[in-house]
């Protein structure tokens, strides 16, 4: 009975998969106030999960373009009028359904950035053969990708040098699908606040400004006077978009 119960079971299945049909989701990750994350910033991870058995009906990576600047930040588009070009990064998404099925659409953002990563999330029925092309699914990434470039992490420095110069403080600084931030850009670095939050032996100790002096970076001056455990926190903020980062480094001064 069991084996007759099994076989049952498993032309159900073949007759099953034998009815999928497949249809295809184009998913994109978008920077918030910015282009797509393609090939050149490393992408972005997606899994799509069938929402009632958990299910991944399929998993990749965006891969492409950032896109065509105009046609993504032009505020006049149109109602219906594409923002990605053929070439502007997507993940394709085949999937093998024979009936209306509710997924979660998720994205890790940058993929090969995961101090700066963040977790997007949106939910949808799909239905077997009504492919979602063109734009697809969209979904934002907010943020700022920041890397503290001087001091280094664990970085062991003498106060002896400290006392004739203060000590520069440098963060490369990009938007999340890797656009560049500089001084009277597109992304204007001079309109965002960029600062540097010291703490030593835990206890905040200053505050420390810093401005664009290139192409995504960031530079400013750290005076110290004491030995100890420092703690620089740098963070990005754009009051126009809401954006932020964040990127944190420890060192000694002995």
């Amino acid at each position: 009975m069991f084996k007759c119960l099994s076989i049952f079971a498993m032309a159900m299945m073949i007759v099953s998969q034998a009815f999928c049909i497949e249809t295809h989701v184009f998913v994109r990750a978008r920077a918030k106030d910015a282009k797509f994350l393609g090939s050149s910033i490393g992408g972005a991870h997606v899994i799509i999960r069938n929402k009632f058995n958990q299910q991944i009906l399929a998993e990749g990576k965006t891969a492409g373009t950032p896109g065509n600047t105009a046609q993504i930040m032009d505020t006049a588009r149109g109602r219906y009028a594409l923002m990605a070009d053929a070439a502007a990064a997507k993940f394709d998404a085949v999937l093998n359904i024979s009936e209306p099925t509710l997924v979660r659409i998720e994205v890790l953002a940058p993929a090969n950035h995961r101090q700066s990563q963040v977790n997007a999330a949106v939910e949808m029925w799909v239905i077997p053969g009504k492919h979602i092309t063109g734009d697809g699914v969209i979904l934002e990434i907010p943020g700022f990708i920041i890397d503290i470039l001087s001091p280094r992490t664990h970085n062991y420095l003498r106060l002896s040098s400290l006392n004739s110069q203060p000590l520069t403080i440098q963060a490369n600084i990009v938007m999340m699908c890797g656009c560049i931030i500089q001084k009277g850009g597109l992304w204007n670095g001079d309109k965002m606040e960029v600062k540097a939050i010291v703490k030593k032996n835990g206890q905040l100790l200053q505050e420390a400004s810093m401005s664009c002096v290139a192409d995504n970076l960031f530079e400013g001056k750290l005076h110290i006077t004491e030995k100890g455990e420092y703690q620089v926190t740098v963070y990005a903020f754009d009051e126009r978009s809401g954006n932020t980062g964040v990127d944190i480094v420890n060192f000694v001064v002995l």
